[in-house]
């Protein structure tokens, strides 16, 4: 059994290295953003081999899914043209050789420190699992995000927020022609949405004693909302309800830090026989902010169709009725 599972590693790490290379050297957009998206569920299945499932839950979800509908998106408003003209073969020139050899050096060299490492490395794991039934979790991962290190957590949040604040700041984009409905993707939406709020209800509940946890559950809610936005094109901009969800898991993990800061056990320390409820009215709430930012990203900002195909604007006034035409004979 175990040369089985060492072939399987052996392919898999074959058919990673070449769905990478064919991804960056493919002159087909279109074929190198599949190939990207198989290269991301691939990678997800290695995080599962390495014994990661968290991570490999969210290389499918975000790597995968997300990464791969926003690049096809993108395909979508280059046009045939536009994607032609960015299709460049990538031939091997002197300068790209030389980067490729020092990358594959470098890769190189991070395998034989890796291999290198004591089987027992000193560290904090021992205090860490020591600890465990403090933190109000049995999961070690969430223990990590959510109670030792709270503070990296809640400026991750805050990143993420900040990153839809800037992309609500820039200039709207022109919408895209809506297609004509699709009866099979109507369908799905109404299959698969209930289920992926109830799968991502799940791995929240779970994330405190097994792999799982909000971001893992913002992942699949957030492919959700994307789907939704295929079948029935959404507009995310900064409404009063939309920003309030956005800084909603920013909020509650601060007010959270600040009361626990006031009642005397200090910023983001909870007192172990209730932090397992503060961790889950954290996650929950940071779940839902992650999610529709996620889903406010890939949408991103646009105007309505006619108003960025159409001449003039109501400013102009060559444009009002019964104004005389610059290029009209005398």
């Amino acid at each position: 059994m175990a040369a089985e599972v060492q072939v399987f590693d052996a392919v898999l790490v074959v058919l990673l290295l070449w769905l990478g290379w064919r991804a960056l050297a493919s002159a087909d957009l279109f074929k190198a953003v599949v190939q990207f998206i198989v290269f991301g569920l691939l990678l997800s299945l290695a995080w599962v081999r390495l014994g990661a499932p968290d991570v490999a839950l969210a290389e499918a979800a975000i790597g995968a899914g997300l990464a791969g509908a926003l690049l096809l998106d993108t395909l979508a408003r280059l046009g045939r043209s536009g994607a032609a003209d960015e299709a460049r073969p990538l031939g091997l020139t002197p300068a790209r050789t030389s980067i490729a050899l020092a990358a594959l050096g470098l890769a190189a060299l991070l395998v034989a420190s890796a291999l290198a490492l004591p089987e027992r490395w000193p560290g904090l794991a021992e205090p860490a699992l020591q600890q465990l039934r403090a933190s109000g979790v049995s999961n070690p991962v969430t223990a990590t995000l959510l109670n030792y290190r709270a503070w990296d957590t809640l400026l991750e949040v805050g990143v993420l927020m900040l990153a839809v604040l800037g992309v609500w700041i820039l200039e709207a984009e022109p919408a895209l022609p809506r297609p004509a409905p699709d009866p099979m993707l109507g369908l799905l939406l109404r299959v698969l949405l209930p289920l992926t709020v109830i799968v991502a209800g799940y791995l929240l509940w779970v994330g405190a004693h097994a792999p799982g946890g909000a971001f893992q559950g913002a992942a699949l809610l957030a492919a959700g909302g994307v789907l939704w936005h295929l079948a029935r094109p959404l507009s995310l901009g900064p409404s009063p309800v939309v920003r309030a969800v956005v800084v909603l898991g920013f909020a509650v993990f601060l007010a959270v830090g600040v009361a626990t800061a006031v009642l005397g056990g200090g910023l983001l320390t909870f007192p172990p026989e209730h932090a397992g409820a503060i961790i889950l009215v954290i996650e929950a709430a940071a779940m839902l902010s992650i999610a529709l930012i996620m889903v406010a990203l890939f949408v991103g900002r646009e105007r309505a169709l006619h108003d960025a195909n159409a001449p003039h604007t109501a400013a102009d006034p060559s444009a009002a009725p019964g104004a005389p035409n610059p290029g009209a004979a005398p």
